[in-house]
């Protein structure tokens, strides 16, 4: 089968590999489409584990099953998780199942960006969400995305009635966007360096939007009643969004580290001048767990949370190398969707 096989962000390469054989518990998926995640160009989180396929906002049809497998038939649309935790160790007994072991050694074999990937038994046990007839398999590439957006906020507390900060326009920015809308949040203010994606903050429910070069707390409280935000959320991996995030959150606020940074950048802080007397809360999320995506596919099903507006390009395998390329470059592309059939 082709797959197209990740050397560097810059190196991506149409290969061919065996199609994967299934044993008992296991499911073969003819993948239908995949969307490119901003964390796979992380090169230094990436490019150590190469060369490998990568791909993990999956959606496609069920082509085989193994011996014991309850969860989905052949013929079924299903979207699947890349990740699964064990659900019953220290970490997921404390709700914290993104930081279960077993998650962070569960994958596809060998990932989205390939015409068919096998699903081992945990993951087709606990990681399969056979689609509705009415959900696309474009639209089911953000189940994880959104999934994860979902547990950023549960785990950040946001709350009806605060004002919010989002702070990067990407796909992940106007996924929070929309669902602290959805949420209730009564001010929704974002922010970017590329005037498209400001464009796309305001289509997608942010009450006002800001380029990030000519961003300062002043400007938020000029939009948001002369207050900061209760709840910030960093979708942006610059250095200076963190510095932005710590001066525009309200006092009893909570700031979400959603993105990640470059290794070894530090918060600019002192103890006192953020947490004494203000009550400030600092948090992060990772990945998403089963719950979150199925709820994630019920928002998105219902029109909670809009997806198909996001999709700026669709690009066949033998392009998964441009597709990169565009999500680089930022400038005129949102979703990038590798359809592997093509």
């Amino acid at each position: 089968m082709r797959v197209a096989m990740y050397y560097s962000s810059h190196d991506v390469r149409l290969e061919k590999m065996p199609k994967p054989e299934i044993g008992r518990g296991e499911v073969l998926v003819r993948v239908q489409a995949s969307g490119i995640c901003g964390s796979d160009l992380l090169e230094w989180y990436r490019v150590h584990k190469a060369p490998l396929v990568l791909g993990h906002e999956i959606a496609g049809v069920v082509v085989a099953v193994g011996e014991g497998v309850d969860s989905c038939r052949v013929g079924d649309r299903v979207s699947a998780a890349h990740h699964v935790p064990c659900g019953s160790c220290h970490y997921c007994s404390a709700g914290h199942d993104t930081v279960c072991d077993t998650l962070r050694s569960t994958s596809f074999d060998p990932g989205g960006f390939a015409e068919c990937l096998r699903l081992a038994p945990i993951n087709a046990d606990q990681g399969v969400f056979v689609l509705p007839d009415d959900l696309s398999f474009e639209e089911a590439t953000f189940i994880e995305p959104l999934a994860c957006v979902m547990r950023g906020q549960r785990l950040g507390r946001l709350r009806p009635g605060g004002n919010v900060l989002v702070i990067g326009s990407g796909v992940a920015g106007l996924l929070h966007v929309q669902l602290a809308r959805a949420s209730g949040a009564r001010c929704i203010v974002a922010t970017d360096i590329v005037e498209g994606r400001l464009e796309a903050a305001r289509r997608f429910g942010a009450d006002a939007v800001v380029h990030a070069d000519d961003y300062c707390a002043d400007r938020l409280r000029e939009v948001a009643d002369g207050r900061l935000a209760d709840f910030v959320v960093i979708c942006s991996g610059a250095t200076s969004a963190i510095a932005q995030a710590l001066q525009s959150v309200e006092r009893g606020g909570t700031v979400l580290f959603f993105a990640p940074a470059e290794p070894g950048v530090a918060i600019p802080t002192t103890v006192n001048e953020l947490f004494w007397r203000n009550e400030i809360t600092l948090t992060s999320s990772y990945g998403a767990g089963p719950d979150d995506c199925a709820s994630a596919l019920e928002l998105i099903r219902d029109g909670t949370i809009h997806v198909q507006e996001m999709i700026t390009h669709r690009l066949g395998l033998a392009e998964t190398g441009l597709g990169f390329q565009l999500v680089a470059r930022a400038q005129d592309c949102l979703k990038v969707i590798i359809e592997p059939q093509r």
